[in-house]
C-alpha cells in the first residue's frame, strides 16, 4: 500500500494540475454529462461501447482475465464449458448476470480513470514519470536486480514495461483520489486495531499445531530373507537393537539411513512440519506418541499391523495465534484498505449512476452470443492496459482496491 506520508506528497504534486475543483461551471457539467453517455455503436467487428469518448470492444470483455471461480481467467475461457452444453437461450440465462458484473465492473474503472485524469489535468504527467521510474527500478531489486529476471516476471504477467508503467501511474493516480476523497484521514485508534484484530486472527493470524520428526520405519514384509511368519518378530528385535544404539549415544540419521525402510531415509529420516491431524493411518499413531514427549526424546517402539516405529521428536508447535504486536501493522493496512475501499465503491456508484448506461443490454447479448458462437475454437488472448488496473494492483502492491463494479459478485473482479 502506497503510504499516507507518500500520498500526502502527491498531493502536493497534483495540486498545481488539478482542474476546476468542486465547484463546475455550467459547461463543465454539461461536458461531464457528454463524456459519461455510454453508447452502442457500430464498428467493423461488430457492437462496441463508447465509455467517454473511449472504445470498450466485446473482445476486451471476454478476453481479458477476470477473477471467476477463484482464478484469473478470460471469460470466455471460463464459460465455454457451460456453453458446450448448453442451448444458447439456457446459456444466456445462466451467464448473463456474471457478464454483467464484469461489464459494469469495466466501465466504472474507465469512468473513474477519465474522472481522475479530468481532476488532475496534464501537469501532473511528469510527476508520475519519475515515480513509474522507481517503481521499474524497485520491481527489478525485487529480483536481485537481474533484468532479464524481471523482464520475465512481467510476461508471466501478460505485461511489458510501458503497460507496467501506465499501470502504475493509474495505481498512483486512484490512490491519490481517494485518499482526496477519504471524509477525513483519523487516525487508527488502539481499540479500532484490537477489534479488527479480534475479528481476522481465526482466518489470518492462526498458528496451525505442527510436529517435525525423523522416523525409522521398519517394514516386516521388506524382510525377504526369513519366512513370512517370523518376520513380525526379527522387525520387532531390530527395531529393540537400534532403538539401544540410539540410546547409547549413535546417530539416529545416520541409522535411518542404513536401516529404515521409510520415504525418506536418504534424508536421515527427517520429514518436514507437518499437521497432526493430516497424518493417514498407519502414521497417525505418531501424532499421539508426539503429544506425549518433547523435542529432541525418543518414542519407540511404536507397532501397528505392518511397521515398527522408532521416532525422534525434532519440533513440536501448539495451535496459536501470532501475537498482536507482531502483526497490528498489517490489521492496521487492512482497516484503512477497508476505509479506502468503502470510498471507492461510493464513488464507483456515483459514477454509473450518473452515467447513461443506454443498450448495455444489448451490448451482453451481443458477447453472449459470440461467445457461445466461439465454445469449439481455441481462442489467442489478448490484454488491454487497463485490466489489471485494480485487482492485479492487490497483488503488486499488497493492499489495492477492490474492483470496481457495483454489485458485481465478489468472484468476478476484473483483472
Amino acid at each position: 500500500m502506497l503510504k499516507l506520508a507518500f500520498i500526502s506528497m502527491f498531493m502536493l504534486l497534483l495540486i498545481g494540475g488539478c482542474g476546476s475543483g468542486n465547484h463546475p461551471s455550467g459547461a463543465e457539467l454539461e461536458r461531464r454529462t457528454i463524456t459519461r453517455k455510454i453508447r452502442l455503436v457500430e464498428a467493423s467487428g461488430g457492437l462496441v461501447l463508447m465509455v467517454g469518448g473511449e472504445t470498450l470492444t466485446s473482445d476486451e470483455v471476454i478476453e481479458s482475465p477476470a477473477e471467476l471461480g477463484g482464478t484469473y481467467v478470460p471469460p470466455i475461457e471460463y464459460f465455454k464449458p457451460i456453453a458446450q452444453a448448453s442451448e444458447l437461450e439456457q446459456f444466456k440465462e445462466r451467464v448473463g448476470e456474471y457478464l454483467t458484473g464484469i461489464l459494469m465492473g469495466e466501465i466504472s474503472n474507465m469512468l473513474l480513470y477519465q474522472e481522475i485524469k479530468r481532476e488532475v489535468g496534464e501537469n501532473v504527467e511528469a510527476a508520475l514519470e519519475k515515480q513509474v521510474e522507481k517503481a521499474m527500478r524497485e520491481f527489478v531489486m525485487d529480483y536481485g536486480g537481474d533484468q532479464i529476471r524481471a523482464d520475465e516476471a512481467l510476461q508471466e504477467k501478460g505485461m511489458d514495461w510501458k503497460s507496467f508503467g501506465e499501470q502504475k501511474k493509474k495505481s498512483m493516480l486512484i490512490q491519490w483520489y481517494i485518499s482526496k476523497k477519504m471524509p477525513n484521514n483519523r487516525p487508527v485508534t488502539h481499540s479500532e486495531l484490537m477489534e479488527r484484530y479480534n475479528q481476522m486472527k481465526d482466518e489470518s493470524f492462526a498458528i496451525h499445531p505442527s510436529i517435525q520428526f525423523r522416523l525409522i520405519e521398519i517394514q516386516p514384509d521388506r524382510l525377504i530373507l526369513w519366512k513370512r511368519s517370523e518376520r513380525p518378530g526379527l522387525a520387532r528385535l531390530l527395531a529393540n537393537r537400534l532403538l539401544a544404539r540410539i540410546q547409547s549415544g549413535e546417530d539416529f540419521g545416520e541409522l535411518a539411513m542404513q536401516y529404515s525402510h521409510g520415504p525418506f531415509r536418504d534424508f536421515g529420516g527427517l520429514w518436514k512440519p507437518v499437521r497432526p491431524d493430516s497424518l493417514a493411518a498407519p502414521y497417525d499413531k505418531l501424532a499421539a506418541e508426539a503429544e506425549k514427549i518433547e523435542p529432541g526424546q525418543i518414542a519407540g517402539l511404536i507397532e501397528t499391523k505392518e511397521h515398527v516405529f522408532i521416532m525422534k521428536l525434532e519440533a513440536k508447535q501448539s495451535a496459536d495465534y501470532e501475537s498482536f504486536e507482531d502483526v497490528q501493522e498489517q490489521v492496521r493496512d487492512k482497516i484503512v484498505f477497508d476505509r479506502q475501499s468503502e470510498v471507492l465503491n461510493q464513488v464507483n456508484a456515483e459514477l454509473l449512476q450518473q452515467a447513461e448506461l443506454s443498450k448495455t443490454d444489448e451490448f451482453i447479448d451481443f458477447c453472449l452470443d459470440k461467445i457461445y458462437q466461439m465454445r469449439d475454437q481455441s481462442v489467442t488472448v489478448k490484454r488491454n492496459i487497463y485490466k489489471g488496473t485494480q485487482t492485479q494492483r492487490r497483488k503488486d502492491t499488497n493492499a489495492s482496491l477492490p474492483g470496481a463494479g457495483m454489485g458485481m459478485p465478489r468472484n468476478l473482479r476484473r483483472r
